[in-house]
């Protein structure tokens, strides 16, 4: 006990339930709403025992709000919220973010007697507002208003926010506005102050965790009429600086991309006939075995990577080490006998901050580290201004490397879309702008790739659909300048050059015709993690004309499958696609594994790549 009251958070019911997965077993037919029953005294219980430890407030998070419901999820809600009614004195805040609230949802949940206090992203639900003024706001709760952003870095426009504020004071009465956060701050880094080598402009548009919170409490006095007028005018000053500053306007990259519109950029030559003449110049076996892009990164290579960027080693001694790394994995899938080789990726660090490394408009930070997934941890890049490429990328080592081999090696790029949604992206211009901008970036450096007679190119884009809108109503727009600005990338090459994407993280079934729009001549998929639930699209009837490749096993894991269960999973793949366009690869990149796992399981997969050869061969 330390005396500090603090607030609870939970994650509602709706939410809980709504995210949920029934197991196997379960019938398709099950509601996961019929366990809200079930589910309720549970919440009570903790509510109670919440309650007895002190707390007056509990925090609900119902991201699901902003979600299109059903009528019996929002019946199902105030249910929920009509039986903690009953519990005395501790009152419960509900909490959106992501998205506007849909009118019924909103008209809904301001009816429940039980809430006292309902949170709302006024950052990204741009109709909130709207809402509140049409509809009005219930004289009985609290509205803590989302108005600094918690999912992005940039300083909050303080004179802007607070004249929202005054408007909401105005519309629902003096005293009823609480100052907050759009969302959690676990979005952001923590801390500015920790940067001590960022650019001091740059720095002076930023607000991390620790800034986000004083701007919340400035501007919470100044709704109380105490203005810090110096921090207000330091805040203005900052303001006005980025949106005239020289470095984030660059009228070429503007003018570029300007001229992009009017094409859909669809390569000239449909997949079919271009994947013909690929064949012509590569000559693969039928079943071609190749890997994700990235082998493991030991402690050594993060060693020689480390003391070159802190100036310990000469670049001599960097470029030798890599090469030497190359050279040892270029082997070692040659003696595999791997159709289509990687050179591994030695020299990166991760596949966002590796380019944005090496793009202008983008800044990094040395401590601004964000929870990823479980414990692991990501530095994003920061995009600040217009994105342009000044110099070749990867070139110098692909080039390496295929001057190893006589087998197609595949120059590694990370795409557009999966660098815009794993950066911190600026929020003066639309997000489809700087897609663009990154798409005519990676272009060059595809160009520049097949012109050092690199035959086979993989752009990455995993977080494709981690872009994608909760609303359904806004899913489409998405997608249609995603998928553009990917073949924007590649959309003026030869028809034999091999384009190759990879996709993971995600269940993508819901936009398979996106990913076939995305025009790729071969695409690598994570499947296996998934149980496989990719190749229940293709049972359904989606046809599907060009390379795929569905992994064949779990890369995320330790454990090595036998040469039967990789050959068993491409005899089901098989029953739904043409062994034609089939390719055999891990679900991903090998970086996170140990070569003592990864030199026999991909002994495996290509046993079993050999196995299927065989059996299709005596079959016909």
């Amino acid at each position: 006990m330390i005396g500090i009251e603090t607030v609870p958070v939970i994650i509602g019911p709706l939410t809980y339930l709504l995210l949920s997965k029934p197991a196997k077993s379960v019938p398709k037919t099950f509601e996961l709403m019929s366990l809200i029953d079930a589910i309720l005294p549970v919440y009570k219980e903790v509510l109670g025992e919440l309650n007895a430890a002190g707390a007056m407030w509990v925090q609900f998070d119902e991201p699901s709000l902003v979600m299109d419901l059903e009528v019996h999820h929002l019946e199902a809600f105030h249910k929920a919220y009509s039986f903690f009614g009953g519990l005395n004195g501790i009152k419960l805040i509900v909490e959106t973010y992501f998205a506007d609230i849909p009118i019924e949802t909103y008209k809904t949940i301001t009816k429940v007697k039980a809430i006292s206090a309902l949170g709302l992203d006024l950052v990204r639900g741009t109709k909130t507002l709207s809402h509140i003024k049409t509809h009005g706001f219930p004289s009985d709760k609290y509205l803590f208003a989302g108005i600094v952003d918690g999912r992005n870095i940039w300083a909050t426009d303080l004179a802007a926010a607070s004249s929202i504020l005054k408007d909401l004071e105005t519309a629902i009465g003096k005293g009823k506005v609480v100052v907050s956060t759009s969302c959690s701050l676990i979005h952001t880094a923590v801390d500015l102050a920790n940067e001590t080598t960022l650019d001091d402009e740059i720095k002076s548009w930023l607000a991390f965790a620790a800034q986000k919170v004083v701007e919340v409490v400035a501007l919470a006095r100044a709704l109380e009429g105490r203005t810090d007028q110096a921090y207000f005018a330091a805040n203005a000053a900052a303001i006005s600086s980025r949106k005239m500053s020289e470095r984030v306007n660059n009228e070429a990259v503007q003018k570029s991309v300007e001229a992009l519109k009017g094409s859909d950029h669809w390569r000239a030559t449909p997949v079919v006939v271009r994947l013909d003449e690929q064949q012509k110049k590569l000559n693969l076996p039928v079943l071609p075995t190749t890997t994700g892009g990235s082998f493991p990164q030991t402690v050594e290579l993060r060693r020689v990577r480390r003391e070159y960027k802190s100036k310990k080693i000469e670049e001599l001694e960097y470029i030798q080490s890599i090469q030497q790394e190359i050279t040892k994995v270029v082997k070692m899938q040659e003696d595999l006998d791997i159709d289509v080789l990687v050179h591994g990726e030695p020299e990166r660090n991760d596949m966002v901050e590796y380019f944005g490394e090496q793009l202008q408009g983008i800044t990094f930070t040395v401590n601004g580290w964000v929870q990823s997934y479980g414990s692991r941890c990501v530095k994003p890049p920061i995009i600040y201004g217009d994105v342009s490429r000044p110099k070749p990328m990867t070139v110098f080592w692909s080039k390496y490397a295929q001057s190893l081999t006589a087998r197609p090696m595949k120059g590694m790029l990370t795409g557009p879309v999966t660098i815009l949604n794993w950066s911190f992206v600026r929020d003066d211009q639309p997000r489809s702008e700087t897609c663009m901008q990154i798409a005519l970036a990676i272009k060059k450096e595809v160009k520049d790739l097949e012109a050092a007679g690199i035959q086979v190119i993989q752009i990455d884009e995993p977080a494709l659909r981690e872009g994608l809108p909760l609303r359904k109503a806004e899913q489409a727009h998405y997608l249609e300048w995603a998928v553009h600005g990917f073949r924007i990338t590649n959309s003026s090459i030869k028809n034999t050059t091999q384009i190759h994407t990879h996709m993971c993280y995600s269940n993508f079934n819901d936009i398979i015709h996106s990913i076939i729009d995305m025009d790729a001549d071969v695409i690598t998929i994570e499947n296996s993690r998934s149980d496989e639930k990719l190749l229940s699209v293709f049972h359904e009837g989606v046809k599907y004309r060009a390379g795929i490749g569905p992994g064949v096993y779990d890369i995320h894991s330790p454990r090595i499958p036998d040469t039967e269960e990789i050959a068993d999973r491409i005899r089901k793949m098989l029953a739904v696609l043409e062994a034609n366009i089939l390719w055999v690869n891990p679900d991903c990149g090998l970086k996170t594994r140990k070569y003592s796992e990864v030199v026999p399981a991909l002994t495996n997969m290509v046993a079993a790549a050999k196995l299927l050869r065989s059996e299709l061969a005596n079959t016909k």
